[in-house]
C-alpha cells in the first residue's frame, strides 16, 4: 500500500540535530519510506492524510519491559525491590498461565501503540503467546525465553526451550520478531547454567537480554557471595560474547564501567521503574562520556505503572540534570536518539529509528495543537518536555497504520480490555 503525509511537519535527524522540514511530503511504499520532500512527489496513492497541525516523528523504541506484567500493574507499590520481588511479584507469578500472557500482552500493545511505540524489547514468561500478540497486531518486537531457575532440575529444560523458540520465532512475522537469549539476573541462575547458555547464543549469533545491578544491594550480595560484581559475573559466564542489552546499571564501579565500554554492551535506562522501587538512577552521564549506548525501557508496569515511553524521556532530560546541577546534560538529541536510532539498533534493526528515504516506514503523528504544545518554537525540545502519550494521533509501523485517532487497525480494543479485567492475579 502506498501512502502520501502530506503538510506535515517532518521531524529529521541530522549531523547537528533534530530539525523540521516545515509543511513537507512524506510517501511510504509498502514497508518502507519511499520520499520525504518538499514538493509533492509523483504518483498515485492509495491513500492521503493531510497531516496540517501535526509533527510526524520516528516510532519510538521501549528496550526493556515486561508486556504481560500490566496484570500486575501497580502491585507492591511502596516497596523496595528485594520485598517487591521476593513477597509480592514472584509469589503472583506462580498463577501466571498462558492465557493470562495473551490477554495481557494484547493490552500492554494497545498501550503501547497509543503512545507511539512501534517496537519493544520484552523478558516474561509464555513468549510464545506474546509473540502471538505481537504477530496479530502489527507492532515490533524482541522476545526471549529467559532463564531463571526455580529449581536445578529445571536447567536442561530451561535451556532447551530457550533455544527451541530461537529457532521456531526468530524473524517470525515477517521480521518483526526476533527472539534474544536472556537471563533474569545473576541471583536467579547458576554460574555454570549460565555459561553453558552463553556459549549456546555466541555461537546461534543472537543477541543477548538481562538485568544488571539494579541496586547497590545486588552488587553488595554479588560481591559478598561470588567476590565479583554481576558485571563481572556474566562476563566470567562468557555473556559478552553476544551483543548485549543489559537494563539497569545502577550501581556500577569504574572498572564496571571499563568492561561495559571494551565489550560495546548497550544499556537499558528504566528511570521511573528505578525511582519508583528506590534504586537510584543509572549514571548516564558517566556511560555516555565512556561511549555507552543508551536506550529507553518502561520496565514492567508492576514498577512504572505505565508503559509511556513520552514520559521516560522527559524524566531521563530532567533527572539527571537535577542531580548533577548542570541543564547541559542529556540534551534533546541525546534523548531522542536513546528512545528511536539507539533502540532500534540495541534491537538490532537495521534501517530503523530515524525518518530517512529507504528506512522502514515506522513512525508517529502528533497532535500539536494541543494547549502544552504552543508556541512550537522548538518542536524536538517540545517532544522531550511537554509532549505526552495522549498528543499521538498516529501510529505506523512497517508501513502500516496500527492506531489512528484513537481507533485500533489490528485490535478489538473492547474485547482486549474486557479479557485483560478479568485476569486476576492479585
Amino acid at each position: 500500500m502506498k501512502i502520501l503525509f502530506k503538510n506535515a511537519d517532518i521531524l529529521h535527524r541530522g549531523p547537528e540535530g533534530y530539525t523540521v522540514l516545515k509543511n513537507g511530503f512524506l510517501a511510504t511504499d509498502g514497508a518502507l519510506i519511499a520520499f520525504i520532500g518538499e514538493s509533492r512527489p509523483r504518483g498515485v496513492f492509495d491513500r492521503e492524510i493531510d497531516c496540517s497541525g501535526k509533527l510526524a516523528l520516528p516510532g519510538l523504541y521501549n528496550c526493556h519491559t515486561h508486556a504481560a506484567m500490566v496484570a500486575l500493574r501497580g502491585a507492591g507499590s511502596d516497596l523496595p525491590l528485594n520485598r517487591w520481588l521476593r513477597d509480592v511479584i514472584f509469589q503472583r507469578e506462580k498463577n501466571i498461565r498462558a492465557e493470562t500472557v495473551l490477554a495481557a500482552s494484547r493490552l500492554a500493545i494497545a498501550e503501547m501503540l497509543a503512545c507511539g511505540t512501534v517496537s519493544f524489547t520484552d523478558m516474561y514468561f509464555f513468549p510464545e503467546e506474546t509473540a502471538r500478540a505481537v504477530e496479530e497486531s502489527g507492532v515490533k518486537a524482541n522476545l526471549t525465553k529467559h532463564l531463571q531457575m526455580t529449581d536445578e532440575g529445571s536447567r536442561a529444560r530451561q535451556i532447551r526451550e530457550s533455544v527451541e523458540f530461537f529457532r521456531s520465532y526468530h524473524g517470525a512475522a515477517d521480521g518483526r520478531i526476533r527472539v534474544d537469549f536472556g537471563v533474569h539476573a545473576w541471583y536467579t541462575c547458576d554460574f555454570d547454567t549460565v555459561s553453558e547458555y552463553t556459549a549456546l547464543c555466541a555461537q546461534s549469533g543472537a543477541r543477548m537480554h538481562i538485568h544488571l545491578s539494579e541496586t547497590d544491594g545486588e552488587m553488595n550480595d554479588c560481591l559478598a557471595r561470588c567476590g565479583k560484581t554481576p558485571v563481572q559475573w556474566f562476563r566470567d559466564a562468557g555473556a559478552f560474547r553476544s551483543p548485549v542489552t543489559a537494563t539497569h546499571c545502577v550501581a556500577l564501579t569504574p572498572e564496571d564501567i571499563r568492561i561495559l565500554t571494551e565489550n560495546r554492551v548497550g544499556v537499558v535506562h528504566c528511570p521511573t521503574s528505578n525511582m519508583k522501587l528506590g534504586s537510584g538512577p543509572a549514571n548516564v552521564p558517566e556511560l555516555l562520556r565512556n561511549g555507552i549506548k543508551i536506550a529507553l525501557g518502561t520496565d514492567g508496569a508492576a514498577s512504572n505503572n505505565n508503559l509511556n515511553l513520552f514520559e521516560e524521556m522527559h524524566l531521563a532530560a530532567l533527572l539527571h540534570k537535577g542531580i548533577f546541577k548542570d541543564p547541559t546534560l542529556l540534551p534533546t538529541r541525546t534523548v531522542l536518539d536513546m528512545a528511536t536510532v539507539n533502540g532500534a539498533a540495541m534491537q538490532g534493526r537495521e534501517k530503523c529509528g530515524a525518518l530517512c528515504e529507504g528506512y522502514r516506514a515506522d513512525l508517529v503523528l502528533l497532535d500539536m495543537n494541543r494547549p502544552h504544545l504552543i508556541p512550537n518554537d522548538d518542536a524536538a525540545a517540545l517532544l522531550v518536555y511537554s509532549a505526552q502519550g495522549g498528543d499521538v494521533c498516529l501510529t505506523m509501523a512497517d508501513g502500516k497504520i496500527l492506531f489512528e485517532n484513537g481507533e485500533y487497525k489490528t485490535l478489538d480494543i473492547e474485547r482486549v480490555m474486557r479479557e485483560a479485567a478479568a485476569v486476576r492475579l492479585f
